[in-house]
């Protein structure tokens, strides 16, 4: 995450502010200059003379960020298809922690050239854009996942307690919203960039044959647990189900270590630096020196490890073919 000051008087602010605590300043995010930027009359005046304008979510789903045109939503709420209902106030309430942790998420995928087209808009004439739906829980509860680009989130799991309860059940070293929304958007990402023929055997000589029958999966993972050796070769036991999950967690860490890494270069604790290539250097030089001693601060706090998880050379060479993915990508929209 990037370390913000206010634009008037400098003091720091933080990703969600609305307002400056010092000179009262209003506020709001532009993802084109990724910065909080101040606000006059609810508006924002670019450098190139553009005006835009506070999201029309700013108050249902404290939305801190702007919009084009008056009255429409944000790059990043415009991509959820459903929300609960306006009389639902305990989805509404979940709503609020899911889209703040969507604001995160977006902003990572727009500095990475991941396109952010709302599916089923008019500028998504081929249905490969992105779109989520954020879900009220029911008695028979929902399922979260991903499929032909549409993420379905359960906001149950914006709930401390309901989260830890699947947590513990499921054997995971911790579980996060952010987390849950990192891992479904590498299921779009590997839809989009890699389900092409002359791309997808390269993916499987890493993560194996995706073709493999994913409810047989699903299957045999819950009723036989993960295989013993497990560690050697997977970021995760959940990654072991089936090959589209070991994608999917393995792009969540590439996620989850790109902004540890810039945040802590933001705020001081690391000198700044380019990430190298490939990326398994900066894992290997500046990430795992860094998750070890937060791991020590934690536990000297009695706190659970920050980063509970081993990155092994079968895993390092998947985070840099994720990498190399990516960049290849961005290279070709370029």
């Amino acid at each position: 995450m990037k370390a913000h000051r206010c634009r008037v008087c400098g003091n720091p602010l933080f990703f969600e502010n609305t307002r400056c605590e010092v000179c009262g300043s209003a506020l709001a995010y532009s993802l084109i200059e990724d910065a909080i930027v101040p606000l006059s009359g609810g508006e924002y005046r670019a450098g190139d003379g553009r005006i835009w304008h506070t999201c029309a979510n700013r108050d249902l789903a404290a939305c801190t960020w702007l919009t084009a045109d008056a009255g429409t939503l944000c790059p990043s709420c415009a991509l959820t298809r459903t929300r609960p209902a306006n009389g639902d106030e305990a989805g509404l309430a979940g709503l609020v922690i899911a889209e703040r942790a969507k604001r995160q998420l977006v902003r990572e995928l727009h500095r990475l050239g991941v396109p952010l087209v709302r599916q089923g808009s008019a500028a998504d004439p081929a249905g490969t854009g992105i779109a989520f739906d954020l879900l009220s829980d029911t008695p028979d509860g929902v399922v979260i996942g991903h499929t032909d680009g549409v993420i379905t989130i359960n906001l149950a799991e914006t709930g401390d307690a309901y989260r830890e309860r699947m947590r513990i059940q499921l054997d995971e070293p911790y579980r996060t919203v952010l987390g849950h929304l990192r891992h479904e958007i590498g299921h779009y990402v590997e839809w989009l960039l890699l389900e092409i023929p002359d791309r997808m055997d390269a993916a499987r000589t890493l993560f194996g044959d995706e073709r493999a029958d994913y409810g047989d999966a699903v299957t045999r993972h819950y009723a036989q647990g993960p295989p013993d050796d497990w560690r050697r070769t997977y970021i995760s036991s959940y990654a072991t189900m089936h090959p589209y999950e070991d994608f999917a967690e393995t792009w969540a860490h590439f996620l989850h270590i790109r902004d540890a890494v810039e945040t802590a270069e933001e705020y001081g604790i690391l000198r700044e630096r380019a990430v190298p290539h490939p990326f398994s250097r900066l894992v290997i030089d500046v990430w795992l020196p860094l998750a070890t001693g937060l791991n020590m601060v934690n536990r000297s706090l009695g706190q659970k490890d920050l980063y509970p998880f081993v990155i092994t050379a079968p895993v390092l060479r998947k985070l840099d073919f994720v990498d190399d993915a990516i960049q290849r990508y961005a290279a070709e929209s370029a």
